[in-house]
C-alpha cells in the first residue's frame, strides 16, 4: 500500500535527518484538501522540535529525502506545517494491480482463531407480524454481521423471540372465541398477519368490555378515573386471557397445544418476511426456553450475595454503587421480568457458543435496560458482559398518509415491501429503460431495485438518529439513493461487456499492469485509484464505530467520482488501446468494490437496469 510505503520512508527520513526513531503512529497521513497540490498530506509539526527547525524547513527536508529515496513520491510542496506528496503514477498503477488481484480487497478473512461476535437482532413478538420499526431493526443487524465479518470477525446472527406472555394469551383466546377454526390455507392470510387480526380483535372486544365495565361503575358513584382502572382489571377478557397464562405455566396440554399450533403458523409468516428481506439467522432462541434458565440463574446469584430478597419475597439487585437505583429481577411472586428473561438467554448463549463480544440491536427506549444488564452479566461472571455492545437506534415513522397499515397503527413489513418494489416497477415503466427485457426480468430488477431503496434509504442515516422514511424520495436514479449506485453499476457491467463484443482482448487489461514508468494518469483516474483504495479503512472504520451508514456513504461518493470521471472520458472510445485497457480495470474495479460494499449492506446491484 502507498500510505505504508510512505509511513515507512517518513520513519527512515527522520532516522537519517535527525538521528530519531519514532513510533509509527508520529507518521500522521491523510488525503491532501483539494484546494492544494497533492494526493497525500504528511503532519510535519510532530517533528519540528527534534528537527530544530521551522515547519516550513522541516517539511522541505522531510520532502527531499522522500523524493530520493521512496520511488511512490513524485514531487512535493510545503504549506506551513503540512508536507503534500503527489504519488507517482507508477505507484499508483501498482495500487491498481493489487485492487484487480484481490476479489475481496479491502476486507479481511476470519480463521478459526478470530474474535467470535454475536449479534442480536430482530426481537419478535408471536402475537403480530413484522413491523417498519422491525425493519430498520433487521437491516441494521443484518448489516452489521456483514461489517463485523469483514473486519476478520467469525459472527453469529440470533434471534430472541418473544413467545410467552399475556400478550400471546390475547391473541389465543379470540382466536378460540371468534377464530371459527380459522387457518392460515383457509384464510389465503401468511399466519402471522392471522393472528395479528386476533390480536387485534382482542383489544377491540376489550376496549367495549371496559367502556361498559367502567360506565356501570362511575354509576355507582365511583370517580371515573378509577372506575376505568378497575374494569380494565375485572373486565372477562382479561381474566380469562390471565387464566389462560396460568394454564400455560402450569403445562396445560390443551393450552400448549395451541399455542405451539398458533406460533407455527407465525413462525411460518416471519420466515416468508424475512426471506423477502434478504436476512436470516444462524441461532434462534424462544423466551418459552430461556426465562427459566432466568430464574434459576437469579437464585444462584442471590446464594452468592449479589442480589437481595425483600420481605415481600421479591429479589432486587442493588446498583446504587454504579450510581443506578434498584432493579427488580423476579417478582414477589416468583414471575421472571424482562431482565430475567435476558439474563436466561446469555446463560444459553454462552454455554451454546465461546462468545468474544455480544452487539443487541435494540432499539434506543432500552438504554438504561442494557446499561443494567452489562453489569448484572459482569456480577455473574460472563467474560463479555461489561463490554456488551447495546446497538441502539432510533424510531423510524413514514410521512403521515403515505401509507396505511393492515392495523392502523403501525405500518406492516410486508405491505412496505411490497410498496417499494412495485413503485420500483412502476418508475422503470414510466422511464422506458426494461423495454427490451422479459417479464421475469423486469420484475426481478424491480425486486432488486425496490429492496435496494428501501435498504439504502434506511441504512445510509446515522443509526443513533429518529428518521422519516419516504418511499417516493428512495426510488430515485439521482442523488444519495440506492438505485443510483445500483444504476452505476449495471452501467459499468454495460461498458464491460460492450468492452468484450468490440474484442478487447484480457492482454489489453494486463497492459495496464505492465505499463511502462512514463504512463501518465488522468486527474480523475488517479482520483478513482485513490478512492478505491480507500474502502478497507472505511470497512475498518464501519467495524469499529458499529455504523453501516459509513459503508453506505463511502459508496455513494465512490458512485459520484466514478460519474464524474464518465462524464469528462471516453473508455470504449478511447482509441489509445493502453488508456482504455486502464480506464476498463478502473471500471471494473470500481463495480466490483460497490458490488461487495452494498452487499455489506444486504444490497444487491443487477447487472443491467
Amino acid at each position: 500500500m502507498i500510505e505504508q510505503q510512505i509511513q515507512q520512508a517518513a520513519l527512515a527520513a527522520v532516522k537519517a535527518l535527525y538521528q530519531q526513531e519514532v513510533p509509527e503512529k508520529m507518521v500522521q497521513l491523510q488525503k491532501t484538501r483539494s484546494e492544494f497540490e497533492g494526493n497525500l498530506t504528511l503532519v510535519v509539526f510532530p517533528f519540528v522540535k527534534m528537527a530544530r527547525k521551522s515547519p516550513e524547513q522541516t517539511g522541505q527536508e522531510i520532502g527531499e529525502y522522500l523524493v530520493a529515496n521512496c520511488p511512490a513520491v513524485s514531487k512535493y510542496n510545503v504549506v506551513k506545517g503540512f508536507l503534500n506528496l503527489s504519488i507517482a503514477d507508477a505507484a499508483w498503477l501498482q495500487l491498481l494491480q493489487d485492487i484487480d488481484a484481490d476479489a475481496h480487497y479491502g476486507e479481511k478473512h476470519a480463521d478459526e482463531d478470530s474474535p467470535l461476535v454475536m449479534i442480536e437482532y430482530s426481537s419478535p413478538n408471536t402475537n403480530k407480524p413484522l413491523h417498519l420499526g422491525h425493519v430498520r431493526n433487521n437491516l441494521l443487524g443484518w448489516s452489521l454481521a456483514q461489517i463485523m465479518q469483514a473486519n476478520g470477525n467469525r459472527v453469529v446472527k440470533t434471534n430472541i423471540v418473544n413467545d410467552r406472555g399475556i400478550h400471546i394469551c390475547k391473541s389465543m383466546l379470540a382466536w378460540l372465541k371468534w377464530g371459527n377454526g380459522e387457518t392460515p390455507e383457509s384464510s389465503g392470510k401468511k399466519g402471522d398477519h392471522l393472528i395479528g387480526d386476533y390480536y387485534v380483535a382482542f383489544d377491540k372486544h376489550y376496549r367495549e368490555e371496559v367502556k361498559a365495565l367502567a360506565e356501570k361503575l362511575a354509576l355507582s358513584g365511583l370517580p371515573a378515573e378509577k372506575a376505568e382502572e378497575q374494569a380494565k382489571q375485572e373486565a372477562p377478557l382479561i381474566k380469562e386471557a390471565h387464566e389462560m397464562l396460568v394454564k400455560w405455566e402450569q403445562g396445560d396440554p390443551e393450552v400448549r397445544a395451541l399455542w405451539e399450533k398458533m406460533n407455527n403458523w407465525v413462525y411460518a409468516g416471519f420466515d416468508e418476511t424475512y426471506q423477502k428481506m434478504g436476512v436470516s439467522f444462524d441461532k434462534i432462541y424462544y423466551e418459552s426456553q430461556t426465562y427459566l434458565k432466568g430464574k434459576a440463574k437469579v437464585e444462584e446469584g442471590l446464594a452468592k450475595g449479589l442480589f437481595e430478597r425483600h420481605e415481600d419475597g421479591s429479589v432486587w439487585a442493588d446498583l446504587t454503587n454504579e450510581g443506578l437505583d434498584q432493579k427488580l429481577l423476579l417478582r414477589s411472586d416468583g414471575t421472571s421480568v424482562y431482565m430475567t428473561q435476558d439474563i436466561g438467554t446469555a446463560e444459553m448463549r454462552f454455554k451454546d457458543y465461546p462468545i468474544d463480544k455480544m452487539i443487541y440491536v435494540v432499539g434506543n427506549e432500552q438504554n438504561y435496560h442494557f446499561q443494567v444488564l452489562s453489569i448484572l452479566l459482569d456480577r455473574l461472571g460472563f467474560k463479555w458482559g461489561k463490554e456488551l455492545v447495546h446497538f441502539s437506534y432510533g424510531m423510524v415513522e413514514l410521512p403521515n398518509g403515505k401509507m396505511k397499515s393492515r392495523e392502523g397503527t403501525v405500518v406492516d413489513a410486508d405491505d412496505l415491501m411490497e410498496l417499494m418494489v412495485s413503485d420500483a416497477r412502476r418508475v422503470s415503466d414510466e422511464a422506458g429503460k426494461n423495454a427490451d427485457m422479459t417479464e421475469a426480468e423486469k420484475q426481478e430488477i424491480a425486486r432488486i431495485v425496490g429492496m435496494g431503496a428501501l435498504k439504502y434509504f434506511i441504512l445510509k442515516v446515522d443509526a443513533r438518529k429518529n428518521m422519516l422514511f419516504n418511499p417516493e424520495e428512495s426510488i430515485d436514479f439521482n442523488g444519495n439513493t440506492g438505485p443510483f449506485i445500483q444504476y452505476t453499476h449495471a452501467r459499468i457491467r454495460s461498458i464491460l461487456r460492450k468492452s468484450e463484443e468490440l474484442k478487447v482482448k484480457s492482454e489489453e487489461f494486463a497492459s495496464a499492469q505492465s505499463t511502462s514508468a512514463d504512463f501518465t494518469l488522468s486527474d480523475k483516474e488517479v482520483e478513482l485509484i485513490q478512492k478505491m483504495s480507500e474502502y478497507g479503512a472505511a470497512v475498518e472504520q464501519a467495524g469499529n464505530d458499529y455504523s453501516p451508514s459509513g459503508i453506505a456513504n463511502y459508496c455513494y461518493e465512490l458512485t459520484k467520482v466514478f460519474n464524474q470521471f464518465y462524464h469528462d472520458y471516453s473508455i470504449l472510445n478511447e482509441e489509445d488501446a493502453e488508456k482504455k485497457a486502464v480506464r476498463l480495470v478502473i471500471a471494473r474495479n470500481v463495480a466490483k468494490i460497490l458490488k461487495n460494499g452494498m452487499a455489506l449492506l444486504g444490497i444487491e446491484v443487477p447487472e443491467r437496469m
